[in-house]
């Protein structure tokens, strides 16, 4: 029997990128076929995401192309996973008839029945979140000659952000056990594995038998001291001091880190129920500084929440101008259905939530460009990652604080070879560096400067 070619896109998040490679394993290890040329696919799957509006009219703006493939293929099964499948599944498979099957982000070990089950023409659906799955004994397929990866330690989360449709279209917070973490750390590691990353969606909610998130943390750094790790998203409520003492401890831990602060007022915070008040972040923001020199933040801020006004606004400016973010991911507030902020007045318009995003955009630029200025002449130790994106002439790489920096290509440099550089040229996005030196970075101190 010949065998089925499975085709994926990825949507949204890093979790989204990492469930996807679980998808690929449960599927790669019953007999399917992977291809990444749609046209060749007896199977199309779309891994969503609904964290946005825009995000989810971009799926049924592809699902609409994706339908043409089939005047050529009429038995083409076309499928929705992740974010969207339990908000929309009546819609797509009912209603508008768009999709063979839909399958949330907690039932994808229920995948190939679902597949089987759309080739004989019924539907397939398996929405059903759980308080128990983590995947934690599944392994995710990935490439051999691979670099970074993405490593899945908790899912759901408990928070309840009156924005956010995570705990509704993901479930409720659950920890995968330290071991099988570890485990899979030591795998990609052993496969040439040089930068990862550990994802939840409150990984400061990580709890296994007592073991907190840097119990979890330190445990990973000591796998392989040439192995950098990562972790994201953090949120504020429970970002303990330990967590900031174990990364200044273990010299592969990342001097960076994604926190979170969507708006600098206090009132916007309450409405948005997100726990914490600005001068609580902002001790956060003082205490790791102090304990971990030269870290860097980035953060997620959302403009025109539901009764902003002028004030909040410059608030959230206040505060940007304060931590001076290395990097920010800036959004407009969107109302998301089934959320407690959807029945709010969404009554901040569309032009002002558009001045008030550009505002902060240009904001963030600027503070960047300021602090990537300052390293003009600064040395510092990168990871390459491959070609620039622009050019084929040049390497681009990543410093232990998340920013890219491009380099002359050099005969003795290659993908995943750790450089001693020195910046000679910056911009509010990149750094441009000469080349001192390779390095080992189990023999190099940590350091914290680019």
């Amino acid at each position: 029997m010949q065998k089925s070619n499975v085709y994926i896109e990825t949507y949204g998040c890093q979790m989204n990128l990492a469930d996807t490679e679980i998808v690929q394993g449960i599927l790669a290890n019953k007999g399917y076929d992977l291809t990444n040329n749609i046209k060749k696919a007896d199977v199309v799957l779309l891994n969503t995401c609904s964290i946005r509006e825009n995000a989810e009219q971009r799926i049924y703006g592809r699902l609409g192309n994706i339908k043409t493939l089939r005047n050529k293929k009429p038995n083409l099964v076309i499928g929705i996973l992740g974010c969207m499948a339990e908000r929309l599944r009546e819609d797509l498979v009912t209603d508008k008839k768009i999709v063979d099957l839909v399958v949330g982000p907690d039932e994808y070990r229920r995948l190939p029945e679902f597949i089987d089950t759309a080739f004989n023409g019924e539907k397939g659906i398996g929405v059903k979140l759980s308080k128990t799955e983590t995947y934690d004994d599944l392994v995710p397929f990935r490439n051999d000659d691979g670099l970074s990866a993405w490593v899945s330690v908790m899912r759901g989360c408990d928070k309840f952000c009156t924005f956010c449709v995570v705990p509704f279209t993901r479930g409720r917070e659950r920890s995968s056990s330290l071991e099988s973490v570890v485990s899979e750390v030591e795998q990609l590691a052993k496969k040439g594995y040089k930068d990862v990353t550990l994802l939840g969606q409150n990984v400061n909610s990580y709890l296994d038998n007592g073991r907190d998130f840097a119990d979890l943390l330190a445990a990973v750094a000591v796998v392989d001291r040439n192995v950098r790790v990562r972790f994201s998203t953090s949120h504020p409520q429970d970002f303990s001091d330990k967590l900031l003492y174990t990364i200044s401890e273990h010299p592969n831990l990342c001097n960076y880190i994604h926190l979170p602060v969507q708006s600098g007022s206090n009132r916007i915070l309450e409405l948005m129920n997100r726990t914490y008040t600005i001068e609580h972040y902002l001790t956060i923001i003082e205490k790791a500084r102090k304990i971990i020199p030269d870290v860097t933040f980035s953060t997620d801020i959302i403009s025109g929440f539901p009764t902003e006004t002028y004030e909040d606004h410059l608030a959230t400016l206040e505060v940007m101008r304060e931590v001076r973010y290395d990097g920010a991911y800036m959004f407009k507030y969107s109302p998301r259905e089934g959320t407690k902020a959807y029945r709010m007045e969404d009554d901040v318009d569309e032009a002002t939530k558009s001045k008030r995003l550009s505002e902060i955009i240009d904001e963030q630029q600027k503070i960047s460009y300021e602090i990537n200025q300052s390293l003009m002449g600064v040395e510092t130790e990168i990871l390459i990652e491959g070609f620039s994106k622009k050019s084929n002439e040049f390497l681009a790489g990543r410093t232990d604080t998340n920013k890219t920096v491009i380099i002359p290509l050099k005969e003795n440099i290659k993908k995943g070879d750790y450089i001693k550089v020195k910046i000679n040229k910056a911009t509010s996005g990149t750094l441009f560096a000469d080349v001192i030196k390779k390095i080992d970075l189990t023999k190099s101190r940590k350091q914290k400067t680019a």
